[in-house]
């Protein structure tokens, strides 16, 4: 849903606000689900990010991609946070040496259960943080509905077929999201999550050098940034390298991502193929026009994406567990 432009920004974020406790109330989970058992909890998950991102602003988007990518893999559960063998989330290849944030996780779910033992689940210390990186990055508050329970079992094959890959072309991304309840609007407005943070040079040299194996850099790539980036991941160079996702704001969260696509400055291919390939005109590039124009719509509905996101097959009632370490499945 694009609002109109006319459209008052208190009435949007009402409306917003009743979507968001309207799909609460459809998932069994709920804003207030710890208000008795838990009521400090809030605060303690804030001072611990904030903290976090004292020490490195790059954490928020970091937090912010753990609750992503668990999301997409047997729901929002926690199950990416779980240690294990090669077969794990972790080693899965999306995960392998980048997620990253889980002894920030381990320190809140600390924090956490000196305050309330045994009450909290670390998949909902996982909403609450992102939602807690995001808004310390200067982007949108959101009621995070709660009463997730942890899932039982990490599982790496499904995170390497689940979660969209920087490569992937954007009918793939758009039925990945399809299979977790997410549309094409969807992809755009979380997409925009890339307004903060780093990726690594291997996630997106290919395209300055042999995209598509044709011996060519991507020519949707602008001049200037092209050059930047082939000095920054020279065609041998060292791959964990990392580049800011959004040039212009790497630490703001706002909407110069979408400007930046609309310049042929995104970084991931999976970005910039929102606004640039054929299939994105019917689909994904009037989003990003629209977005590149008007941060505060984007800010709004990054929100109510968020909760749906949070709301991809939540554990609850009596399934799962309360984990005591998120690293483990209780003995």
């Amino acid at each position: 849903m694009i609002m109109n432009r006319s459209c008052s920004s208190n009435a949007y974020f009402w409306l917003m606000s009743f979507f968001i406790l309207s799909v609460a109330v459809r998932s069994q989970l709920s804003p207030y689900f710890y208000a008795k058992t838990c009521p400090d909890l809030f605060g303690i998950v804030r001072r611990e990010v904030q903290n976090a991102l004292k020490n490195e602003m790059r954490m928020g988007a970091s937090l912010l991609r753990l609750h992503f990518h668990d999301c997409f893999v047997n729901g929002c559960d926690g199950s990416i946070l779980l240690d294990g063998d090669e077969d794990s989330e972790k080693f899965a290849a999306p995960n392998l040496n980048s997620a990253r944030g889980f002894e920030v996780i381990d320190r809140i779910k600390s924090s956490v259960e000196s305050a309330c033992s045994g009450v909290v689940s670390c998949a909902d210390i996982l909403a609450i943080a992102a939602r807690d990186s995001v808004q310390l990055s200067g982007g949108p508050f959101w009621f995070v509905p709660q009463g997730r329970r942890d899932g039982l079992v990490s599982n790496g094959t499904l995170a390497n077929i689940s979660i969209p890959a920087p490569t992937d072309t954007l009918d793939t991304i758009i039925s990945k999201f399809n299979n977790v309840g997410l549309d094409h609007k969807d992809v755009v407005t979380l997409s925009g999550s890339h307004t903060i943070g780093r990726a690594k040079c291997a996630s997106f040299s290919k395209r300055l050098f042999n995209f598509s194996e044709i011996g060519a850099p991507d020519d949707t790539i602008e001049t200037d940034t092209l050059t930047e980036l082939q000095n920054l991941c020279p065609e041998s160079g060292d791959g964990n390298i990392t580049s800011v996702l959004d040039q212009d704001s790497a630490d703001q969260f706002d909407n110069h991502y979408f400007k930046n696509l609309l310049h042929g400055k995104g970084l991931l291919g999976s970005d910039q193929i929102l606004f640039s390939s054929e299939d994105a005109t019917a689909t994904t590039k009037p989003l990003v026009q629209f977005y590149s124009e008007n941060e505060r719509f984007f800010l709004m509905e990054f929100a109510y994406a968020m909760v749906k996101m949070g709301n991809i097959n939540p554990l609850t009632g009596s399934e799962g567990e309360i984990r005591k370490n998120c690293r483990v499945v209780n003995s």
